[in-house]
Formats: C-alpha cells, sequence, structure tokens
C-alpha cells in the first residue's frame, strides 16, 4: 500500500477534519483515506460533460414550466 503526505495543511482544515474523524469515533488517517475514495470515485466535470454529451436527446421538448404552473393552478 502506498503513502501520501500532504503538506502545509492549514490549522482550521486540520481542527475541522480531526473533528470529524473523531465525532465518527475513527482517526484521522481512516476518515481522510475514505473522503480520498470518495472524491477519487467522483467524476470530473470533464467526464460529467462527456457522459451527458452522449444521452439521448428527448423525445419531445420539454414543457415549459410556466405551462406546467398553469395547468396546476387551473386544476
Amino acid at each position: 500500500m502506498s503513502t501520501i503526505q500532504v503538506r502545509n495543511v492549514p490549522e482550521d482544515l486540520h481542527r475541522q477534519l480531526k473533528a470529524r474523524a473523531a465525532g465518527q469515533g475513527r482517526s484521522l488517517s481512516d476518515y481522510v483515506l475514505d473522503e480520498l475514495r470518495v472524491a477519487a470515485n467522483r467524476p470530473t466535470m470533464g467526464e460529467w460533460l462527456a457522459a451527458v454529451e452522449i444521452l439521448p436527446a428527448p423525445a419531445h421538448p420539454p414543457t415549459p414550466a410556466t405551462e406546467v404552473l398553469a395547468d396546476e393552478r387551473r386544476r
């Protein structure tokens, strides 16, 4: 397993992370490792945009919100 060292962590950030870890009864290292996993599994903006571009176009254009609201008010 590899090691990552993060330098120049601001004191307030360190305190905040340490408090969150303690609040979950976990070590700071375990807490930060799980947060890194979450961040690594989240798509980048470029990946997300590429995925959205290949989505099929809607069969028909969406109904404007003003029409939806007007229909609801008429009920």
